[in-house]
């Protein structure tokens, strides 16, 4: 990797969506955390690059309770972990740590049984990303060679001529009684120039990943993210619309 690279940018963006009436998706980049807020101005976070750097979205389980607790819960852990996540080992534990917490916290008020949550994300190290999900947010990368998704969605097969489905075959938490989690986490090569996107499906849902591709080729930084944002409004945003677009360096 080129040595002059020395930062990574973070530029996140999370809103309702046009049918919902509450945000419960939750974000983190480093130890900033966002929980159900609504930030129509993205905004921008600069980042050293040395230490592991964790970046995730975590989407509420709709039709739930407690999507917005299970979601905060999540990025609230890897936000505490995220320093120490250096390995593909230590991501699948942080994120298995996640699962029992969220049923830690549902047995304790029984109000919030079943809430849960999907979550994916990237922990940026020097020369590699450690990419994670659970559940059926995303990881894409843009590069020069396209869009490409580097994330697994825990999805049910497709039917013929279906292009998305609101079922999700693991999650963090959601499940009456305690289920465990086979994380989804690989290494790929971090790349100066490449960009990642790491969002909820309230973009991928309406937007597809081939809209995502033509607006990344256009714009980069905020306005590339206020584009997305305005691409799933457009498209009549049903969902909660989460996201963060990761540069690294110039």
């Amino acid at each position: 990797m080129d040595t002059a690279v020395h930062y990574i940018t973070v530029t996140a963006l999370s809103h309702p969506g046009l049918v919902r009436e509450n945000n419960e998706d939750s974000l983190v980049a480093g130890p900033w955390t966002l929980c159900g807020t609504v930030t129509e101005n993205p905004q921008t976070l600069v980042f050293p690059l040395g230490s592991p750097l964790v970046v995730a979205v975590a989407d509420g389980i709709g039709g739930q309770p407690g999507g917005e607790v299970a979601s905060a819960l999540t990025v609230a852990h890897l936000a505490a972990l995220g320093p120490a996540l250096d390995s593909e080992e230590a991501v699948r534990a942080a994120l298995v740590r996640c699962n029992r917490a969220v049923y830690a916290a549902a047995e304790r008020n029984r109000s919030l049984t079943a809430m849960g949550t999907t979550v994916a994300g990237a922990v940026v190290l020097d020369g590699r990303l450690l990419v994670f999900n659970v559940g059926d947010s995303r990881v894409l990368e843009a590069g020069e060679d396209g869009l490409r998704r580097v994330s697994t969605d825990d999805s049910p097969p497709l039917a013929a001529g279906q292009r998305t489905t609101s079922l999700v075959t693991q999650a963090i938490g959601g499940a009456a009684r305690f289920s465990a989690v086979t994380p989804h986490v690989r290494t790929v090569p971090l790349t100066e120039g490449r960009r990642y996107v790491v969002c909820t499906d309230g973009l991928t849902d309406p937007v597809t990943e081939a809209e995502i591709g033509a607006v990344l080729r256009a714009h980069d930084g905020a306005r590339a993210a206020f584009e997305l944002w305005r691409a799933a409004l457009e498209a009549g945003a049903p969902d909660n619309i989460t996201l963060a677009l990761v540069r690294v360096g110039e």
